[in-house]
């Protein structure tokens, strides 16, 4: 798994490390890894030249070692520093025969540049002096940022557009949230992590599940195990208008390894499932958790749709665990929301969703845009107000229990071609599933985010899939996933 630190426990496990060592080798550790990094970009690309950004802190001195190193070494190395440096590094700059300059023109020739303007401490955006230096560098150059893209926000919650844009970003020992957060970790490019004999005991502000965590979190049957005790899921989905939303999320459901399925529809969308996913049943009965809302039309007054709202309203009054998804976002309210106060809730919108019903609960005018460029922040804010967990669904999905202090879920696995409809009905079934088996919410939703984007990748590698296909490729992306 992968966690990601914030700054003062960051800095905190430094300065008990730099205790223990002689003065400066933990600095001479990050330099030597990175370095080594920065050779090796330089000769996969049969690059000859590199140029460091040299800002007045000590990724500024990370990188201006570096470039020391990398000229020790032959590579022609230049660094554009301003009126304050780190004085050891320019010396051992100067030394090597690094060309130590203002001239921000040379930016151009470089083969790739060591970004060490900012480090994890800086606030986000980059200083006015920088602009000049970013704007100058060339797109054919491998842009290679020291712990973080300067400019972007160390807390992982805004992106900024005019700071750097990274190839990759090495950083040290231990991600941090700008690497893990939408929308900041686009910026970051492949991470790669030098370890530096750093441990960090803190809670981290950010989880990561990696595909090698899968086989211990699945829910795996043993001999002892049934269709009751593997969990039973509730799924209040569809509706004359959307009809296949429900065959999307039970077949997802079916596919991920629920011990059984009971479905409550309208006709047309039950008769779908009756014909394509045998294996559900049908009507309300005993379950372990309920997914309520994909597909589902609150202002229906087609055949079966009143029954089908009932079901779904008496599925958030009950102490079930609910997954609510897309229409079910309608049903809530403040005295829903009160009813489930002690209950396991996970909401799953999309931006917009999150936008109109953080309007709609709280008074404001939120708007998608706005959930779009700081989702962290407004998932957080629904989390605050609705006391649920939630799952902002987007191309880095995020999972964020209510409360204070627990950490987010970040999952980034699945390609573009996954921004299709009915993605998010199968992910429903598939969370569900988890949910029913009696996973906590937060686990559940990052678990099934992982094996839903891994899915869509295996059901068509580099190339357009449909959600069908997804719900399809879950076992057999399951059965992978446990092998590794």
């Amino acid at each position: 798994m992968i966690e990601g630190h914030g700054t003062a426990a960051v800095y905190a496990a430094e300065e008990a490390l730099m205790a223990s060592l002689a003065d400066g080798e933990l600095m001479a550790r990050a330099v030597e890894g990175l370095a080594a990094v920065a050779a090796a970009r330089l000769e996969e690309r049969g690059g000859r030249s590199v140029v460091a950004l040299v800002g007045p802190g000590n990724n500024g001195a990370d990188a201006l070692y570096a470039a020391a190193s990398l000229a020790e070494a032959g590579y022609a190395a230049v660094a554009l520093v301003g009126e304050t440096v780190h004085e050891g590094a320019r010396s051992a700059a100067e030394a090597a025969g690094v060309v130590l300059t203002g001239d921000v023109a040379l930016v151009a020739e470089a083969d790739l540049v060591l970004d060490g303007i900012l480090g994890i401490g800086a606030r986000p955006g980059l200083p006015e002096w920088a602009t000049a230096w970013v704007s100058a560098v060339p797109e054919s150059a491998y842009v290679l940022a020291v712990d973080l893209p300067s400019g972007q926000d160390p807390a992982g919650e805004v992106f900024d557009a005019d700071g750097v844009l990274a190839d990759e970003t090495v950083t040290f020992s231990v991600a941090k949230p700008v690497h893990l957060l939408a929308p900041t970790e686009q910026a970051c490019g492949a991470l790669t992590v030098v370890d530096i004999g750093l441990e960090v005991e803190a809670v981290p502000v950010v989880r990561r599940i990696d595909h090698d965590d899968v086989a211990g979190m699945w829910p795996v049957p043993g001999p002892r195990d049934d269709k009751y005790s593997r969990g039973v899921l509730g799924v209040v989905a569809g509706g004359e208008s959307y009809t296949g939303a429900a065959l999307l999320c039970t077949t997802a459901a079916v596919e991920a390894g629920a011990g059984m399925v009971r479905y409550v529809g309208t006709p047309t969308p039950e008769g779908l499932v009756r014909a394509h996913v045998p294996e559900v049943t049908h009507g309300v009965g005993r379950v372990q958790a309920w997914v309520v809302g994909p597909g589902l039309d609150t202002t229906s007054r087609a055949a079966g749709s009143k029954a089908q709202l009932d079901a779904a309203r008496d599925a958030l009054a009950g102490d079930e665990p609910v997954l609510v998804d897309a229409g079910g976002l309608d049903l809530l309210n403040a005295a829903v929301l009160r009813k489930r106060a002690e209950r396991v809730t996970l909401l799953t919108p999309h931006a917009g969703e999150c936008a109109r019903l953080l309007s709609r609960l709280t008074g404001e005018d939120v708007e998608r845009a706005a959930v779009e460029a700081a989702p962290l922040r407004h998932a957080r804010r629904l989390a605050e107000v609705t006391g649920a967990t939630v799952l902002l669904k987007g191309s880095t999905t995020l999972v964020v229990p209510p409360g204070e202090g627990a950490p987010v879920w970040s999952q980034a696995d699945a390609p573009a071609w996954l921004g299709t409809a009915g993605a998010g009905d199968v992910l429903a079934g598939v969370v569900g599933t988890l949910l029913a088996s009696g996973l906590r919410a937060d686990v559940a939703g990052a678990l099934g985010a992982l094996v839903h984007g891994v899915a869509a990748d295996r059901a068509n590698p580099g190339g357009p899939v449909r959600a069908l296909d997804v719900a399809r490729a879950v076992p057999a992306t399951v059965a992978a996933l446990l092998r590794r």
